[in-house]
């Protein structure tokens, strides 16, 4: 019994390495936006909707590591 707990603690501690990635993946989305404004601010309201896009499915991949997490926490 103790080796499943540790295995459903190890594999949720997995799951939310995943964070990293969507919080790397929204510092590029904004980085671009930023780069691409400094370079062409007329710009700025056709590229706003694009880095809202990006950030969201960003946002979604690290809500997703979440919930798997605490679908092996809590569901398992």
């Amino acid at each position: 019994m103790q080796l499943v707990l540790a295995a459903k603690y190890i594999g949720a501690g997995i799951a939310t390495i995943g964070l990293t990635g969507a919080g790397i993946g929204i510092a590029i989305v904004f980085a671009a936006l930023i780069n691409g404004t400094s370079r062409n601010p007329s710009l700025k309201s056709e590229l706003f909707p694009f880095a809202i896009l990006g950030f969201a499915l960003s946002e979604a991949t690290g809500l997703f590591c979440t919930m798997i997490s605490f679908l092996l926490l809590y569901g398992v």
